[in-house]
């Protein structure tokens, strides 16, 4: 099983949190709220601790369950206490009317986190092609992007951990087009199908 930090103390925190625990994983919270980062650990349950804000986190997977605008300065803030970790990015940058990304150039939160990241840090980008509700509720495909090969393959372990199956998208350049899903799924929701109770997968045919 693997060993997970939660930056973060909102829905997707406790969403993954819960199935994580559930999993048999190792969960810590951080949040900088030290009182929200406590209260969540106490719903998760199972062992589950918290960190000091800023502090180097205890799971070798790092999740960074903030908004799109916080991921950047989080990994900024944090530092070389990230020196070693897997990031993920589950963020989704969306615009103020949800019809396309808060960024207009082809880059994404992921490949920005990169930049900043320290030394021995790999960057993935999950979980943003799935709708909170349906995370708690379902078993949805999980899509994942990133440049190291062991990253990907220790973030597919525990998504795996989780009951859900990892899908790989390829490199970390794909994390753009993963944000482009996360519109989609917004396009879908409140037009084609209308409700939030569904998730994009992928179905596989044989002759």
């Amino acid at each position: 099983m693997s060993s997970i930090t939660l930056i973060g103390t909102g829905n997707m925190a406790r969403a993954i949190g819960t199935l994580a625990v559930a999993g048999g994983n190792t969960v810590e919270v951080m949040g900088r709220d030290q009182s929200k980062a406590d209260a969540l650990a106490e719903v998760l349950g199972g062992g589950t601790t918290t960190g000091k804000w800023g502090a180097v986190p205890a799971g070798d997977i790092v999740i960074t369950a903030v908004l799109y605008a916080g991921v950047v300065p989080v990994v900024a803030e944090y530092g070389d206490a990230l020196a070693g970790k897997v990031i993920v990015d589950i963020s989704n940058p969306f615009n103020a009317t949800f019809d396309g990304l808060a960024h207009s150039e082809p880059t994404s939160i992921a490949q920005e986190v990169a930049k900043i990241a320290p030394a021995g840090a790999s960057v993935v980008k999950a979980f943003n092609t799935i709708f909170r509700s349906v995370l708690e509720q379902g078993r949805p495909d999980v899509f994942f992007a990133g440049d190291n090969p062991q990253a990907k393959a220790d973030v597919a372990a525990f998504i795996e951990s989780l009951g859900l199956r990892p899908l790989d998208v390829g490199g970390l350049k794909m994390a753009h087009w993963l944000e482009g899903a996360g519109v989609l799924t917004v396009g879908l929701a409140g037009n084609g199908i209308g409700h939030g109770n569904f998730a994009m997968g992928v179905s596989e045919f044989t002759d």
